[in-house]
């Protein structure tokens, strides 16, 4: 007899670990995920990514939209008559309480190799911080943040222009075939406490922390790739720079002057380095060429991108 697995997750990261369980030989008996948010400039109410794949496949399975899992015997009656063999869980965007950890095991998968990078964003920190190596870890879930006990890791090179959603999309198709290796062998894996001198912690991300300067190229480019799905880069004036490359972290310059016209892109000079940018966006306003923004703007050679 298979398996009951009850999933918690929310964005597509977690869709994709539950596509892989839905397809397997285990037994999905309900989705847990956020409540449908406002969202965009009408804000429009919108179902999370993972819930509307349960509807465009016409899913039958029931899915529950708690505001919140703490101090609420509604969802642990809830959890309880579904009674799961296992509670899978994948960026759901709360922790859970004492009263469903007992009711089954309890088992995430965290985009980190543990125990670097709890929290909410180990993905863009990662790349922030130009590491060689991420990746996913299973892991019992206990009351802490992140803390439980290690069931098995997988790693991810991180290539030197991996941005984001790269990232994400090989650590989701990592995360779920990890699901299924943790289920099939959970019997014979041995727990490894995590190394509590090696933890550190990551924040939500906030629109402000795509804010950018021209000091060094290779810190402007680095946290282009961690946030060049959201919120992006932006300088002080608003200005959005996009497909950024970095080109040298050597030379010294005058921050922010235009070094180069191409054909397709212009040449900026960082304090320290400098970077190569195809597009540009002003507040408000399209895409553009980055050639044909400064045209437009009547900048040239040796003039300042503000």
């Amino acid at each position: 007899m298979s398996k009951k697995i009850l999933f918690m997750g929310t964005p597509d990261y977690a869709t994709r670990i539950f596509k892989e369980l839905i397809n397997s030989s285990y037994e999905v008996i309900g989705l847990f995920t956020q409540p449908d948010k406002p969202f965009g400039r009408k804000q429009i109410l919108t179902a999370p990514h993972i819930k509307q794949y349960c509807l465009d496949k016409d899913l039958s399975i029931p899915i529950f939209q708690p505001e919140k899992l703490r101090a609420n015997d509604e969802v642990t009656k809830q959890i309880l008559n579904l009674n799961p063999d296992f509670i899978i869980v994948a960026a759901y965007g709360q922790i859970l309480p004492k009263e469903i950890l007992e009711i089954a095991p309890c088992i995430n998968l965290h985009a980190s190799l543990l125990p670097k990078y709890r929290g909410a964003s180990p993905i863009q920190e990662s790349l922030l911080n130009d590491d060689y190596f991420t990746g996913v870890t299973s892991m019992f879930m206990e009351e802490g943040l992140d803390s439980g006990d290690i069931l098995a890791l997988q790693y991810l090179k991180i290539t030197p222009t991996m941005e984001v959603q790269e990232a994400f999309d090989k650590l989701s198709d990592i995360a779920a075939s990890l699901t299924i290796t943790t289920l099939d062998n959970f019997n014979k894996i041995k727990p490894m406490k995590q190394n509590e001198a090696e933890v550190s912690f990551c924040k939500k991300i906030k629109k402000d922390d795509g804010l950018v300067d021209f000091k060094s190229a290779k810190k402007l480019f680095l946290k282009y790739k961690a946030y060049s799905y959201w919120p992006g880069v932006f300088l002080p004036s608003g200005l959005k720079l996009k497909d950024i490359s970095l080109i040298e972290n050597i030379s010294s310059n005058t921050e922010g002057s235009i070094l180069e016209i191409e054909n397709d892109s212009i040449i900026i000079a960082c304090r320290i380095g400098s970077i190569r940018i195809k597009t540009l966006q002003a507040p408000s306003k399209k895409a553009l060429s980055s050639v044909d923004y400064i045209r437009g703007q009547r900048l040239e050679k040796g003039d300042l991108l503000v």
